[in-house]
């Protein structure tokens, strides 16, 4: 009788863990479940990156619908999504605001320069303390806002023309028409 228990706990195991693996192979990894959607976006105040004297606080955007931009000049995938947000913010539809992550303020700023600033206002996170707070994997990501300040949708990697047009922009318009 122990004999045969011997090689069927294995067994079972191995076919556990093939189940498991198997199911993960077909998961969306940009679609990883945020616990913060639903619910109050954290409040932040940061020195701005272009001034390090004035603060941005996130307090001051209540009573509108707006974009949090998660990005770094280290970052290719940001670089990937920039020109995409160039055009967001030429196009008006909604205000963009960045949230610098642990990067060198002399380096981001160089790299706006270089390929332009989409955003209103950039916020600096060099220790990634807010970046903590919104539960950011890496960079870049991007949130959705509401008007009472509720985070509505979480982007994880570049934002692609399929995720602005199909998820992004009809969500922002929804919102704004509340």
């Amino acid at each position: 009788m122990k004999r045969p228990l011997r090689y069927l706990v294995p067994l079972v195991v191995f076919g556990v863990l093939v189940v498991f693996l198997g199911r993960g192979l077909f998961l969306n990894p940009q679609e990883v479940p945020s616990p913060l959607i639903g619910k109050p976006a954290p409040e932040f105040t940061l020195p701005r990156l272009h001034n390090a004297a004035a603060q941005f606080s996130s307090r001051d955007l209540r009573g509108q619908v707006w974009l949090l931009n998660v990005w770094a000049s280290w970052c290719v995938a940001c670089r990937q999504e920039h020109p995409l947000l160039v055009e967001l913010s030429r196009q008006g539809i909604v205000p963009i605001y960045g949230l610098n992550y642990k990067d060198h303020r002399e380096d981001a700023i160089r790299w706006l320069q270089e390929l332009g600033d989409p955003y209103v206002a950039s916020a600096y996170d060099v220790d990634g303390k807010v970046g903590f707070d919104y539960g950011v994997y890496g960079v870049p990501e991007t949130y959705v806002i509401d008007k009472q300040g509720i985070i509505r949708y979480k982007q994880i990697g570049p934002i692609t023309p399929d995720a602005l047009q199909n998820r992004i922009l009809p969500l922002v318009r929804e919102l704004q028409a509340s």
